[in-house]
């Protein structure tokens, strides 16, 4: 596993969210897809399916470029379902 820190935002939306730490971090760890983001080139999007959560796609976006990396957001991505 990848060492990593969450930003406060991350922290935050993770609660509000309902997003389990372990679901965050096999997406992060083994993601199904990874994408580029398109606006700033520091930043990578993790995408993966959660069963335990209706199969829905979790999106995990974090920076890389520093140490320890970063988890920037996280969040269930409605546009992806049907793209994995």
């Amino acid at each position: 596993m990848k060492k990593y820190v969450l930003s406060s935002h991350a922290k935050t939306v993770i609660t509000e969210r309902s997003i389990e730490t372990e679901w965050l971090e096999r997406v992060f760890s083994k993601p199904d897809k990874l994408d580029a983001d398109p606006d700033d080139p520091e930043l990578t999007h993790a995408f993966g399916r959660i069963a335990e959560h209706g199969n829905r796609v979790l999106r995990v976006v974090y920076n890389a470029s520093v140490r320890p990396i970063t988890i920037v957001t996280v969040y269930f991505d409605r546009r992806m379902r049907n793209k994995l």
